[in-house]
């Protein structure tokens, strides 16, 4: 059931996506054609790029389809995780046309700068293209609007691409009302200033997929809902090292520690796991691949004193933000725990040390185990 609901989610996000992208090839073709033998017609470069714009988007609108077929296929031998991630590399191509885009329009408005074309401007090609802005606005929002829905980064990026169009429209019948009036023609120097707008646009898309790619933070709201989840289990006294792999939009594979006495039989662990394994997936749509345990002392008052004393010196130094997986063993004279040390430090390995000093002078009679860890989901 869990498989069949997760296959039958993901398809219905493809449709979605495909539907949406096919409408706006369907747009852009059918402005790209006016706006090109309208440009044509009049000299106006303006008009020429915006229909080249257009051609870019339908271009944009495909990717996004194939990005999203390739994405949506079934996990195989070589690709266990799924193709999710095709997904970032549809958006990845969608940057690059749009940088092409805004150095074709830089490159074309300084041919004009050199060699002035005077424009032609006609009644019948103004109002198309002012037609053009609205069916831009409509499309940009409608592509921002769906890609947000179904957390579609290529399509986000098309709704970006298309409302800048739409400032290009704009700024196109900006220049014309300029010439109409003053008869001085803005045209390659509009140009310019476009293309640089979109050069801009196509660098921040590119930053944005590049980071998606090489790993980001987890949403801090998915990762405290994960920790409220698993804490809701009686057994559970705190969850620590949760590592969220993202392996495509809303696809992750996650693992985490949780600290439970040390009275817990095997079987009574191996329960609690899969009870734990079960629900997060449930609530989250997070499959936990692992789930670590750390035993928390309970039998001896004089060791949970410990703990307090220790966690209570560690935890004075500005940059610990966290104690956990902590344990006492008698028997061997150890004491280990984790310990989360903040990025703001200058040096984490400074400070690191700095602690293993104190709590080794406050006891000297044990052999301590520490770990610098990494906070990988909290800010």
């Amino acid at each position: 059931m869990k498989q069949t609901t997760e296959v039958t989610a993901a398809a219905a996000r493809g449709k979605t996506i495909v539907r949406t992208s096919i409408v706006g090839i369907a747009a852009n073709v059918f402005l790209a054609a006016f706006k090109a033998v309208i440009g044509l017609g009049v000299h106006s470069i303006a008009i020429v790029l915006d229909a080249v714009n257009n051609i870019t988007d339908a271009g944009s609108s495909l990717i996004t389809i194939i990005g999203t077929c390739l994405a949506g296929k079934a996990p195989d031998r070589k690709h266990p995780f799924g193709h999710g991630r095709a997904e970032y590399l549809s958006a990845m191509l969608i940057s690059f046309l749009v940088l092409y885009a805004g150095i074709a329009a830089m490159t074309e408005s300084v041919k004009k700068m050199i060699t002035p074309v005077t424009p032609d401007y006609s009644a019948v090609s103004l109002i198309i293209v002012a037609a053009a802005v609205v069916v831009k606005l409509l499309l940009g929002s409608y592509f921002r609007r769906v890609g947000q829905a179904v957390n579609s980064q290529s399509l986000r990026n098309s709704g970006t691409d298309a409302l800048l169009d739409a400032v290009i429209s704009v700024s196109t019948l900006a220049a014309a009302g300029i010439f109409l009036w003053k008869g001085v023609s803005l045209e390659p120097y509009l140009g310019a200033a476009i293309s640089l707008v979109i050069l801009k646009s196509g660098i921040d898309m590119l930053r944005e997929t590049i980071s998606q790619l090489l790993g980001e933070r987890a949403d801090a709201d998915l990762a405290r809902g994960i920790k409220e989840t698993v804490l809701s289990f009686p057994d559970v006294s705190g969850v620590y090292d949760l590592v969220l792999n993202n392996y495509g939009p809303d696809a992750f594979l996650g693992s985490l520690h949780i600290e439970v006495p040390d009275t817990h039989s095997a079987d009574e662990l191996d329960e609690l796991i899969r009870a734990i394994t079960v629900k997060v997936y449930k609530e989250h749509n997070v499959l936990l691949s692992a789930v670590g345990v750390y035993s928390v002392n309970t039998r001896d008052p004089a060791v949970v004193a410990m703990r307090e004393k220790i966690s209570e010196m560690v935890l004075q130094n500005e940059y610990v933000l966290q104690i956990h997986g902590f344990y006492v063993s008698e028997e061997k004279k150890t004491i280990r725990f984790d310990l989360i040390i903040s990025f703001d430090a200058k040096d984490r390995v400074a400070v690191y040390n700095e602690i293993l000093r104190e709590v080794q002078s406050a006891y000297p009679d044990y052999t301590f185990e520490v770990v610098l860890d990494t906070d990988f989901c909290e800010s």
